[in-house]
């Protein structure tokens, strides 16, 4: 290992903080999604409610997420936060975005977009490759969900 690459290296201190933060925020989410399955009513088994198989995975999330916060030890793998990490936050805020625009004008338009974002600005992929899965992407879900399966999802294209 070069110095350059010693240099980059967080502390044990900091890297066992960014485990635990990064372990947290799945956890957090996990708990309220959760309570939000829950209050969707759960039903049992042999009358199972719109919220059972969501409560499943969110408490399987907050027992894997628990699990890490207790292995948070540092593994010497970990790397300081920097540029590369507001990839991560851009990600996170274009599905925020996707989700309140998916209600208002339908899935296609922000389903090409975020695949475009994704692709061509996060992935740095050519013009040709982002037009091209945007576009088969898009109208695969669209044969799938709703030609195919009948899903009632906004969408502004009827065939």
């Amino acid at each position: 290992m070069t110095t350059a690459e010693q240099d980059a290296r967080p502390s044990a201190a900091y890297a066992r903080r960014q485990n635990i933060i990064a372990a947290a925020v799945p956890l957090a989410v996990g708990a309220i999604a959760a309570v939000l399955s829950w209050q969707l009513g759960i039903g049992d088994l042999a009358d199972p409610g719109p919220g059972l198989w969501p409560l499943i995975v969110s408490v399987a999330m907050v027992v894997v997420s628990a699990v890490l916060i207790v292995q948070s030890a540092p593994t010497g793998e970990e790397e300081r936060f920097g540029r590369e990490s507001l990839v991560v936050g851009v990600g996170v805020l274009s599905l925020l975005g996707y989700a309140f625009l998916f209600e208002l004008v339908g899935f296609e338009i922000p389903t090409v977009a975020l695949l475009v974002l994704w692709l061509k600005v996060l992935g740095r992929e050519s013009w040709r490759v982002t037009i091209a899965v945007s576009l088969v992407a898009s109208t695969a879900i669209y044969l799938l969900f709703i030609a195919g399966l009948g899903v009632s999802l906004p969408h502004i294209v009827h065939f």
